[in-house]
């Protein structure tokens, strides 16, 4: 009996995708057998103050570009294609409604975020709607965010998988900081990804003051 086809799931405002971004994925799939990773930029993040500083054609260009040549992975404009909060519940429904099972799906969401999870739209509904693989982030520990979600725990093994990885500390309001700064971010962001950002000069501190792309 051939097992059903297991599918990670990268959200996020992902402005920009970075390497820890990249790492948390691989590290999910490697440890889960995952047989395809969907990069899911979000249109308008819940959990985020103001609008993302690089437009979604930008946030989803460069996302394409820093999985190219990634077996396995996809960028999805999911949650691009709709309006309102990117809630990932809803995100999840839609799967849901293409036909993938919540057995089949597989969040991949760093240490830091769950640790928030309880403020998720939908909450605890949302445990059940698709499998969580915890990825340990540099300054939040997987026991550290199970210490903050004590009535959670009972689901590790089950629904919630550990994947106690090493990632980049990268993050992206620090490489936006530094792109502001006119810094470099050589080893943050995948090569491709850094030269989108050149050419298009996103992140600068005028684009930002000035609502630009």
């Amino acid at each position: 009996m051939t097992r059903s086809r297991r599918i990670g799931l990268l959200g996020g405002t992902l402005d920009p995708i970075h390497v820890g971004h990249l790492d948390a994925a691989e590290a999910a799939r490697a440890a889960l057998s995952l047989d395809e990773v969907l990069v899911i930029p979000a249109h308008d993040p819940p959990h985020r103050a103001g609008e993302p500083h690089a437009s979604a054609f930008h946030r989803f260009a460069m996302v394409s570009l820093a999985i190219d040549g990634r077996p396995g992975y996809r960028a999805s404009d999911l949650e691009l294609r709709r309006d309102g909060p990117s809630y990932t519940a809803l995100t999840l429904r839609d799967l849901g409604a293409r036909g993938l099972q919540a057995s089949q799906l597989y969040f991949i969401i760093g240490a830091d975020a769950f640790a928030e999870i309880a403020t998720w739209y939908e909450y605890p509904a949302i445990l059940d709607a698709c499998q969580f693989a915890l990825v340990a982030r540099p300054g939040t520990t997987i026991e550290e965010a199970l210490a903050r979600t004590p009535d959670l725990r009972n689901r590790v093994g089950q629904t919630i998988h550990l994947v106690p990885a090493k990632t980049s500390p990268a993050s992206s309001s620090g490489i936006r900081a530094r792109l502001a700064a006119g810094d470099a971010v050589d080893g943050l962001v995948p090569p491709a990804v850094g030269r989108h950002i050149s050419t298009h000069q996103l992140y600068r501190t005028v684009n930002e003051l000035h609502g630009q792309d």
